[in-house]
């Protein structure tokens, strides 16, 4: 049985951890990952569940997603899952999450990455994964749209598409600072 390793609001492990399907106990929370592949084209990976799949059966999805299992860090969780469900290895041992969103009952880091990736190449994972494919912007959120594609948020979707290119929270340059670096 999955175990979960459960932290304070403030991400800072318990050392307590919940067995898969337990609920979250009052005032924890746990860890969940997702990895937004892209190529050189600025389309995203998306894999679609299968139909068997408990929740969001048969809908797209980002490239990768899942649960940090007990011990696991949100890299190893990301590099974990990517291997597993796409059969990919990856090193995000200097990469940070792109960003993290705070749900009702955990932390969910996304690491957005750019790569070349041969979709025949990859093994996926019987269990979680039927199909894979390129997807734009547009697509994706027209899917959404059309009940093809987990409900995400619209505006998560444009930011996951934006942060692919930019790694501040700004689009430009600061023109105040002197050539010393110091106002």
């Amino acid at each position: 049985m999955e175990r979960f390793d459960l932290y304070t609001e403030d991400r800072v492990k318990t050392g307590r951890t919940m067995a898969r399907g337990e609920p979250v106990p009052e005032g924890l929370y746990r860890l969940v990952v997702h990895v937004c592949i892209f190529d050189e084209a600025g389309r995203m990976l998306i894999q679609q569940r299968q139909p068997f799949k408990e929740g969001w059966s048969n809908l797209w999805d980002v490239s990768v997603g899942g649960s940090a299992v007990a011990g696991d860090t949100s890299r190893s969780a990301a590099e974990r899952e990517t291997r597993e469900e796409l059969g990919l290895d990856i090193d995000l041992s200097r990469v940070r999450p792109t960003l993290t969103i705070h749900w009702g009952h955990g932390f969910d880091d996304y690491y957005v990455l750019t790569m070349p990736v041969d979709l025949q190449a990859l093994s996926l994972q019987y269990e979680e994964v039927q199909a894979v494919r390129w997807a734009d912007q547009a697509e994706i959120l027209r899917m959404i749209d059309e009940g093809q594609f987990i409900p995400y948020d619209k505006s998560l979707i444009g930011l996951l598409f934006f942060r692919r290119d930019h790694r501040s929270s700004v689009t430009r340059r600061d023109t105040t600072v002197r050539e010393t670096g110091r106002l």
